[in-house]
């Protein structure tokens, strides 16, 4: 990818809002590299954000998300919807590049204007998305996709970080993938707007309902609170797909209904807000006294002179200080 300077940023955005693909592209890699143009990428699509509705689908491996996510797609081009996909791989310990390729598996899509499509490395990050996916949302978001579907690494119990970040989150199983309430036991239970039991068309898919009905029956709700409802698909041969673009708009519904769509995006970009300052502060802590000080403080502590708080409030102090203040005695 060539440059691009903070002049190139304003037509970019605007050939993408044009449904220039490549645009598009540059944009999501603007935000991945991390470059120094992606505060005003944010500034200029600001404008244009909060539009669209954003859904994950999340699972163990092998549940078929793939496969669900693209016809997702096809029922939602279907009906007039442009859409857009990050499809969060796993990184190779050798490229730090996604592994699966997500967009060769949805090669059906390729060529529609109306759906973009992209794979994203997780490069090690927790929670089964990449570090850069609540800016690639933004993107997408801003240069008008009706629907964003994040579809992310097959997760195990820690990795449900994509319930923080989507207004609808689908959770997949299958049947004969072990016991559905020891997948509800590792945290499913509290992230799934929408339970989709996948390859129902299997042995024990009939016991894999049972036991999440029951389970979310026994669930304690809140006034009103929403239960998720329990659907069986076959992705493969399109069964149960227009049922499950159903229950997202009841439940987008609801949502608005409630309140708790415009609650869930304000602890989103409040969460956003949050990561972006904390990693400003880590860059500043690295060029603190040239990348020294952090080590200084730290060998205090180390030989007993600074308790670790102490320390802390020292580097705190040298961080808000304005520029040429002196620099605090390490006294105790």
């Amino acid at each position: 990818m060539s440059r691009v300077g903070p002049r190139d940023v304003p037509a970019l955005v605007r050939q993408a809002r044009d449904g220039d693909a490549r645009s598009v592209a540059r944009l999501i890699t603007l935000v991945e590299s991390g470059t120094a143009q992606l505060p005003l990428v944010a500034a200029e699509l600001a404008p244009y954000t909060g539009n669209a509705q954003v859904v994950g689908l999340t699972g163990a491996p092998g549940v078929g998300k793939s496969t669900t996510t693209s016809e997702l797609v096809r029922a939602l081009r279907g009906r007039g919807q442009r859409v857009g996909v990050l499809a969060v791989d796993p990184s190779s310990p050798f490229t730090g590049g996604a592994i699966l390729g997500d967009r060769v598996r949805m090669q059906e899509h390729a060529t529609d204007p109306g759906v973009y499509i992209r794979s994203m490395s997780s490069r090690g990050h927790l929670g089964g998305l990449s570090s850069a996916t609540p800016a690639a949302v933004r993107v997408l978001d801003g240069v008008g996709c009706d629907v964003v579907l994040i579809e992310t690494v097959g997760v195990g119990q820690a990795e449900v970080a994509v319930a923080g970040l989507a207004d609808s989150t689908v959770v997949l199983l299958a049947p004969g993938m072990g016991d559905a309430i020891q997948a509800v036991k590792a945290g499913i239970l509290e992230i799934a707007d929408v339970f989709v039991v996948n390859k129902a068309d299997r042995d024990g898919a009939d016991a894999t309902v049972r036991d999440l009905r029951g389970m979310i029956a026994l669930a304690a709700t809140g006034p009103g609170g929403w239960r998720p409802p329990v659907l069986r698909t076959v992705a493969a041969q399109g069964d149960g797909i227009d049922e499950l673009v159903a229950e997202l708009g009841r439940h987008h519904e609801w949502l608005v209904g409630r309140g708790e769509l415009t609650a869930r995006r304000a602890r989103r970009a409040a969460a956003e807000v949050e990561a972006i300052a904390l990693g400003r502060l880590r860059g500043r802590i690295s060029t603190l006294r040239g990348g020294t000080r952090l080590a200084e403080l730290a060998a205090e502590v180390l030989a007993g002179r600074l308790d670790p708080y102490t320390a802390a409030d020292f580097l705190l102090d040298e961080l808000t200080a304005p520029s040429g203040a002196p620099n605090r005695p390490l006294v105790r």
